[in-house]
C-alpha cells in the first residue's frame, strides 16, 4: 500500500504523464550523452587551466570552467594501454593482465636484446589485447540504450579486439600501434589508420571532424556515448607548421631557453619550452573544440557530461624531452607523480558546480562506475570491481578513504623501473621489484614533490602499507619482475 506522505507526489507525477505530450515525457525521461576525451601523454600541467604559462588551451580550460577539476587525479599506469585498459573497464591493470604499452617487450623477447645484458631485471608478462570477456564501459552504455562512438587511439588489441568487438556501434581511426608511427600526423597516414585523406591533412583535426560529422548525423532517438581518443600529444613531435612558429616567436618573446637537471641516470627537462610540443597542445585543444562547439550549435551542452583526461603524465626524460611536469618529479614511465598525476576535468550539468575543485584522490578505474552513477544508471560492481563513483566530489560532498594502487612490472622506455605502489592518505610507497633497490615513502602533504625519502624514519609506516600493498598484489594476481638470469654479476 502506498505511504500517505508519498500520495500526492503520485497524484502529480499521473498529472504530469496525462497532460505532458509524449515527445515531451520522452525528452524528459532521456539520460544525459556524454563525451570523453582522451589525450596520450598530456602532463598535469600542460594546461593553461592547470598552471602552463607557455602553452595555450582555451577551449579545454573554457570546459574546466564549466565543471570540477580534479587536483590529484591520477592515472592507473605511467604508460599508455594499462590506463586505456583501466579507463574501459574499471579494472587495475594488474587486473585485466595488461600492465605494459602494447608492443613492449615480453621477458622472452627483452631476454634476446643485448640492452637487457645490463638490466636487473626481466619484464613480467603480459596480455597484449584487452581479452572480450570483460565489460567495458561502452558496453554498459549500449545494453542502456546508447550509440556509441569510439575515434581514434586504440591500442588495446589488434582487430580482433577492436571498438566494434568491445561496445561501439561506430569506429574511426582505430589502430593497434600506440602512435601515429613514423608516417607521422600528416595524411598520408599509416597504413594500420583506415582514414582515406588528402595529402598534408592532420590526423586529429581529421578526427575531431568526424567526431563532429557523427554528432550531427547521429540517431537522435538515442542518447550517446563518444569517446574520442586523441593521438596528440604523443611521439612524433610534429603539428601544423604555422602554429609552430607562433610558439617559436611566443618563445622568443618570452626570453625562455631550455633547462635540464638529472632523474637517476636520465636528462629531465624542468622547464615548458618546445615550440613543437607547445603547437601540439594547442593542436589538441582546437579538436577538443571542434567537438564542443558542435555541441553548443546542437543544443546539447546542457545535456551532455563532458570527461576531460590523459593515460600518464607528460614524458619529461626522453624522446625528444618535450615537457616539464615540475615541480612533481619525473613523468611519463616512472613511479612518480609526474608519471601518473593527469589532468582531470569532469563537467556533469546538474551535478557539477561550474569552475569547481576537488582534492580527493581519484584514478582512472573511476571514470566507468562515475559515468553510470552521472547518468542514472545502476552500477555494476562485478564489472568495475576497482572503481568508486566520483559523484559525491562532484556535488561537493565527502568520499570514504581509500588506498589507490600501481603495479608497473616493467622498464619504462623513459627510463623508470619496475615497481608496484600505494597511496594510502598523504603516504605514498614505492616498492622496486628488484631486490636491491630501497623502498621509498613519501608524505605528499609535507613532500608534494618526492625529495626526502621518509622510510628510514617511520618503519612502521612502511610495513603497513608494504602489508596493504602485498595483500592488494595477490587479490589481483600481480605478478612481478624477476631477476634477469642472464646477468653477470661481480
Amino acid at each position: 500500500m502506498q505511504h500517505p506522505r508519498f500520495a500526492p507526489l503520485l497524484v502529480a507525477a499521473l498529472v504530469l504523464l496525462i497532460v505532458q505530450p509524449p515527445a515531451t515525457r520522452a525528452q524528459a525521461q532521456r539520460r544525459p550523452n556524454v563525451v570523453v576525451f582522451l589525450a596520450d601523454d598530456l602532463g598535469s600541467r600542460d594546461l593553461g587551466a592547470t598552471g602552463s604559462t607557455f602553452y595555450e588551451s582555451p577551449n579545454i580550460d573554457a570546459l574546466m570552467r564549466r565543471g570540477c577539476s580534479f587536483t590529484q587525479a591520477y592515472a592507473a599506469c605511467p604508460v599508455c594501454s594499462p590506463t586505456r585498459a583501466a579507463l574501459m573497464t574499471g579494472r587495475y591493470p594488474a587486473r585485466v593482465g595488461v600492465t605494459d604499452w602494447i608492443g613492449g617487450p615480453q621477458p622472452e623477447e627483452a631476454a634476446k636484446l643485448p640492452r637487457w645484458n645490463v638490466k636487473t631485471m626481466l619484464p613480467a608478462p603480459y596480455r597484449e589485447q584487452l581479452q572480450l570477456e570483460n565489460v567495458t564501459i561502452a558496453e554498459a552504455m549500449r545494453e542502456a540504450g546508447y550509440a556509441t562512438c569510439f575515434l581514434g587511439k586504440w591500442h588495446l588489441g589488434g582487430p580482433n579486439f577492436y571498438p566494434p568487438l568491445q561496445g561501439f556501434d561506430t569506429s574511426i581511426g582505430a589502430s593497434h600501434r600506440g602512435s601515429p608511427g613514423k608516417e607521422g600526423y600528416f595524411a598520408p597516414y599509416n597504413q594500420t589508420i583506415d582514414l582515406p585523406a588528402p595529402e598534408g591533412e592532420h590526423l586529429d583535426l581529421r578526427l575531431a571532424n568526424e567526431a563532429s560529422a557523427w554528432i550531427e548525423k547521429r540517431d537522435k532517438a538515442k542518447p550517446f556515448l563518444l569517446y574520442f581518443s586523441l593521438y596528440d600529444v604523443h611521439t612524433p613531435l610534429m603539428a601544423p607548421a604555422e602554429t609552430i612558429r607562433y610558439f617559436e616567436a611566443k618563445r622568443a618573446k618570452l626570453g625562455l631557453i631550455d633547462a635540464f637537471a638529472q632523474e637517476g641516470a636520465s636528462k629531465l627537462r624542468l622547464n615548458q619550452a618546445h615550440t613543437t610540443y607547445a603547437a601540439m597542445v594547442k593542436t589538441m585543444d582546437d579538436c577538443v573544440g571542434i567537438v564542443t562547439k558542435q555541441l553548443e550549435s546542437q543544443g546539447l551542452l546542457d545535456d551532455t557530461i563532458i570527461v576531460f583526461t590523459s593515460d600518464n603524465g607528460g614524458v619529461s626524460t626522453a624522446e625528444g624531452w618535450p615537457t616539464s611536469n615540475a615541480p612533481l618529479r619525473a613523468g611519463k614511465g616512472w613511479a612518480y607523480e609526474g608519471g601518473v598525476r593527469v589532468p582531470l576535468a569532469i563537467v556533469a550539468p546538474g551535478v557539477s558546480k561550474p569552475g569547481s575543485t576537488s582534492d580527493i584522490p581519484s584514478i582512472s578505474t573511476d571514470l566507468f562506475p562515475t559515468l553510470l552513477a552521472a547518468c542514472g544508471l545502476a552500477p555494476r560492481e562485478k564489472d568495475h570491481l576497482d572503481g568508486v563513483s566520483l559523484l559525491p566530489a562532484l556535488r561537493n560532498e565527502k568520499l570514504a578513504d581509500r588506498p589507490l594502487f600501481w603495479h608497473y612490472p616493467h622498464y619504462g622506455n623513459q627510463g623508470g623501473q619496475p615497481y608496484s605502489a600505494i597511496r594510502s592518505g598523504d603516504w605514498k610507497l614505492i616498492a622496486f621489484h628488484d631486490p636491491k633497490q630501497p623502498v621509498e615513502l613519501y608524505n605528499l602533504a609535507a613532500d608534494p614533490n618526492e625529495k626526502q625519502n621518509a622510510a628510514g624514519s617511520n618503519e612502521p609506516r612502511v610495513r603497513e602499507l608494504r602489508a596493504a600493498l602485498d595483500a592488494w598484489k595477490k587479490s589481483v594476481g600481480a605478478v612481478d619482475a624477476t631477476v634477469n638470469p642472464a646477468l653477470k654479476h661481480p
